[in-house]
Protein backbone atom coordinates (compact mmCIF):
# COMPACT_ATOMS: atom_id res chain seq x y z
CA UNK A 1 0.00 0.00 0.00
CA UNK A 2 2.84 2.41 0.85
CA UNK A 3 4.46 1.76 -2.53
CA UNK A 4 1.13 2.40 -4.28
CA UNK A 5 0.80 5.73 -2.48
CA UNK A 6 4.29 6.77 -3.52
CA UNK A 7 3.45 5.97 -7.15
CA UNK A 8 0.26 8.03 -7.03
CA UNK A 9 0.51 11.36 -8.91
CA UNK A 10 0.44 14.50 -6.82
CA UNK A 11 -1.83 17.47 -7.39
CA UNK A 12 -1.73 20.95 -5.88
CA UNK A 13 -4.91 21.61 -3.86
CA UNK A 14 -6.67 24.15 -1.70
CA UNK A 15 -10.10 24.60 -0.12
CA UNK A 16 -11.93 27.86 -0.80
CA UNK A 17 -15.19 29.69 -0.24
CA UNK A 18 -16.62 30.85 -3.57
CA UNK A 19 -18.20 34.26 -3.99
CA UNK A 20 -21.79 34.68 -5.28
CA UNK A 21 -22.15 35.72 -8.93
CA UNK A 22 -24.17 38.81 -8.06
CA UNK A 23 -21.28 40.18 -6.00
CA UNK A 24 -18.59 39.14 -8.49
CA UNK A 25 -20.24 40.97 -11.38
CA UNK A 26 -20.01 44.30 -9.58
CA UNK A 27 -16.60 43.59 -8.08
CA UNK A 28 -15.00 42.77 -11.44
CA UNK A 29 -16.47 45.91 -13.01
CA UNK A 30 -15.03 48.03 -10.17
CA UNK A 31 -11.71 46.18 -10.29
CA UNK A 32 -11.22 46.91 -14.00
CA UNK A 33 -12.11 50.58 -13.56
CA UNK A 34 -10.12 51.13 -10.35
CA UNK A 35 -6.88 49.77 -11.78
CA UNK A 36 -7.26 50.92 -15.38
CA UNK A 37 -3.87 51.90 -16.80
CA UNK A 38 -1.86 50.20 -14.05
CA UNK A 39 0.67 48.31 -16.14
CA UNK A 40 2.56 47.32 -12.98
CA UNK A 41 -0.38 45.20 -11.84
CA UNK A 42 -1.98 41.93 -12.90
CA UNK A 43 -5.68 41.82 -12.07
CA UNK A 44 -6.97 38.63 -10.48
CA UNK A 45 -9.47 37.08 -12.93
CA UNK A 46 -13.06 36.45 -11.94
CA UNK A 47 -12.64 32.66 -11.61
CA UNK A 48 -9.84 33.23 -9.07
CA UNK A 49 -11.81 35.55 -6.79
CA UNK A 50 -12.47 33.33 -3.79
CA UNK A 51 -11.53 33.17 -0.11
CA UNK A 52 -8.78 30.62 0.37
CA UNK A 53 -9.49 28.70 3.58
CA UNK A 54 -6.69 26.12 3.54
CA UNK A 55 -3.82 25.73 1.08
CA UNK A 56 -2.82 22.05 1.04
CA UNK A 57 0.01 22.14 -1.46
CA UNK A 58 0.81 18.94 -3.32
CA UNK A 59 -1.17 15.89 -2.20
CA UNK A 60 -1.57 12.38 -3.58
CA UNK A 61 -4.24 12.21 -6.25
CA UNK A 62 -5.59 9.03 -4.70
CA UNK A 63 -6.38 10.98 -1.49
CA UNK A 64 -8.75 13.46 -3.14
CA UNK A 65 -11.87 11.67 -1.87
CA UNK A 66 -10.54 11.46 1.69
CA UNK A 67 -9.53 15.12 1.65
CA UNK A 68 -12.97 16.12 0.37
CA UNK A 69 -14.69 14.04 3.05
CA UNK A 70 -12.58 15.64 5.78
CA UNK A 71 -13.08 19.12 4.35
CA UNK A 72 -16.86 18.99 4.13
CA UNK A 73 -17.61 16.72 7.09
CA UNK A 74 -19.20 19.49 9.16
CA UNK A 75 -22.40 21.13 7.89
CA UNK A 76 -22.73 24.88 8.14
CA UNK A 77 -25.12 27.60 6.95
CA UNK A 78 -23.97 30.05 4.30
CA UNK A 79 -21.55 32.66 5.62
CA UNK A 80 -22.43 36.35 5.83
CA UNK A 81 -19.55 38.62 4.84
CA UNK A 82 -19.17 42.37 4.42
CA UNK A 83 -16.42 43.84 2.19
CA UNK A 84 -14.09 46.36 3.82
CA UNK A 85 -11.52 48.75 2.38
CA UNK A 86 -8.78 47.92 -0.12
CA UNK A 87 -5.38 47.42 1.56
CA UNK A 88 -1.78 46.76 0.54
CA UNK A 89 -0.22 43.42 1.49
CA UNK A 90 2.27 43.65 3.06
CA UNK A 91 1.93 47.34 3.98
CA UNK A 92 5.50 48.56 3.42
CA UNK A 93 6.50 46.70 0.26
CA UNK A 94 3.21 45.47 -1.15
CA UNK A 95 2.98 42.42 -3.38
CA UNK A 96 -0.74 42.69 -3.85
CA UNK A 97 -3.93 44.61 -3.18
CA UNK A 98 -6.68 42.87 -1.22
CA UNK A 99 -10.14 43.61 0.12
CA UNK A 100 -10.74 42.34 3.63
CA UNK A 101 -14.07 40.71 4.44
CA UNK A 102 -15.73 41.27 7.78
CA UNK A 103 -16.77 37.85 9.09
CA UNK A 104 -20.10 38.35 10.88
CA UNK A 105 -19.88 36.67 14.29
CA UNK A 106 -16.60 35.04 13.17
CA UNK A 107 -18.62 32.13 11.78
CA UNK A 108 -16.25 31.63 8.86
CA UNK A 109 -13.20 31.89 11.09
CA UNK A 110 -14.61 29.25 13.41
CA UNK A 111 -15.43 26.89 10.56
CA UNK A 112 -11.99 27.43 9.01
CA UNK A 113 -10.38 26.48 12.33
CA UNK A 114 -12.36 23.23 12.38
CA UNK A 115 -11.44 22.55 8.76
CA UNK A 116 -7.75 23.03 9.56
CA UNK A 117 -7.97 20.64 12.49
CA UNK A 118 -9.79 17.93 10.52
CA UNK A 119 -7.20 18.07 7.77
CA UNK A 120 -4.38 18.06 10.32
CA UNK A 121 -5.81 14.94 11.95
CA UNK A 122 -5.94 13.29 8.53
CA UNK A 123 -2.27 14.04 7.97
CA UNK A 124 -2.93 16.39 5.05
CA UNK A 125 -2.21 19.79 6.57
CA UNK A 126 -0.14 21.67 9.12
CA UNK A 127 -2.18 24.68 10.35
CA UNK A 128 -0.57 28.07 9.83
CA UNK A 129 0.57 30.09 12.83
CA UNK A 130 -0.68 33.39 11.45
CA UNK A 131 -4.35 34.15 12.12
CA UNK A 132 -6.91 33.49 9.43
CA UNK A 133 -7.82 36.62 7.47
CA UNK A 134 -10.77 36.33 5.05
CA UNK A 135 -10.04 38.47 2.00
CA UNK A 136 -10.19 38.71 -1.77
CA UNK A 137 -7.00 39.42 -3.69
CA UNK A 138 -7.91 42.06 -6.28
CA UNK A 139 -4.55 42.59 -8.02
CA UNK A 140 -0.94 41.48 -7.79
CA UNK A 141 2.20 43.43 -8.61
CA UNK A 142 4.15 41.97 -11.49
CA UNK A 143 7.40 40.47 -10.23
CA UNK A 144 9.53 42.97 -12.11
CA UNK A 145 7.63 45.84 -10.49
CA UNK A 146 7.53 44.74 -6.86
CA UNK A 147 10.69 46.55 -5.78
CA UNK A 148 9.22 49.79 -7.10
CA UNK A 149 6.08 49.45 -4.98
CA UNK A 150 5.95 51.36 -1.74
CA UNK A 151 3.80 54.04 -0.17
CA UNK A 152 0.69 52.68 -1.91
CA UNK A 153 2.76 51.19 -4.72
CA UNK A 154 2.02 54.11 -7.01
CA UNK A 155 5.19 53.78 -9.04
CA UNK A 156 3.36 53.57 -12.34
CA UNK A 157 6.13 51.33 -13.63
CA UNK A 158 9.87 51.08 -13.82
CA UNK A 159 11.77 54.32 -13.54
CA UNK A 160 8.76 56.42 -12.58
CA UNK A 161 9.14 59.14 -9.94
CA UNK A 162 7.50 58.50 -6.59
CA UNK A 163 5.01 61.25 -5.59
CA UNK A 164 5.71 63.11 -2.35
CA UNK A 165 2.20 62.33 -1.11
CA UNK A 166 0.99 58.95 -2.37
CA UNK A 167 -2.44 58.88 -3.90
CA UNK A 168 -5.19 57.21 -1.84
CA UNK A 169 -6.10 53.67 -2.76
CA UNK A 170 -9.26 53.13 -4.80
CA UNK A 171 -12.39 52.93 -2.67
CA UNK A 172 -15.11 50.34 -2.99
CA UNK A 173 -18.44 51.87 -4.04
CA UNK A 174 -21.19 51.72 -1.44
CA UNK A 175 -23.06 48.97 -3.24
CA UNK A 176 -20.02 46.67 -2.93
CA UNK A 177 -19.76 47.32 0.80
CA UNK A 178 -23.14 45.75 1.49
CA UNK A 179 -23.18 42.36 3.31
CA UNK A 180 -23.75 39.27 1.21
CA UNK A 181 -24.02 35.53 1.81
CA UNK A 182 -21.52 33.08 0.36
CA UNK A 183 -22.79 29.51 0.20
CA UNK A 184 -20.44 27.31 -1.81
CA UNK A 185 -17.27 25.53 -0.66
CA UNK A 186 -14.89 23.97 -3.18
CA UNK A 187 -11.84 21.73 -3.11
CA UNK A 188 -9.74 23.02 -6.01
CA UNK A 189 -6.86 21.64 -8.00
CA UNK A 190 -4.38 24.36 -8.90
CA UNK A 191 -2.21 23.76 -11.98
CA UNK A 192 0.69 26.18 -12.47
CA UNK A 193 1.14 27.43 -16.02
CA UNK A 194 3.24 30.24 -17.56
CA UNK A 195 0.22 32.53 -17.78
CA UNK A 196 -0.76 31.81 -14.17
CA UNK A 197 -2.52 29.18 -12.08
CA UNK A 198 -5.54 27.38 -13.54
CA UNK A 199 -8.16 26.07 -11.12
CA UNK A 200 -10.37 23.00 -11.46
CA UNK A 201 -13.07 21.91 -9.04
CA UNK A 202 -12.42 18.47 -7.51
CA UNK A 203 -15.33 18.47 -5.04
CA UNK A 204 -17.96 21.02 -4.10
CA UNK A 205 -20.73 21.48 -1.54
CA UNK A 206 -23.60 23.95 -1.48
CA UNK A 207 -24.35 25.36 1.96
CA UNK A 208 -27.73 25.92 3.55
CA UNK A 209 -29.21 29.34 2.77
Amino acid sequence: MANERLKSPRVRMFVALDMPDAFLDGFVAWQEQAFAGRRDLRLVPCYSLHVTLVFLGYQFERDIERIAEASFATATPAFELRPQELVEVPPRRPRLYAVGLDDTGEALGGWQAGLSERLREGGFYEPEKRPFWPHLTAARFKKTERHHAGGHGRSGGRGATQPEQPEPLPELPEELQEPFRAGRLTLYQSTLKPQGAVYESLARVELEA
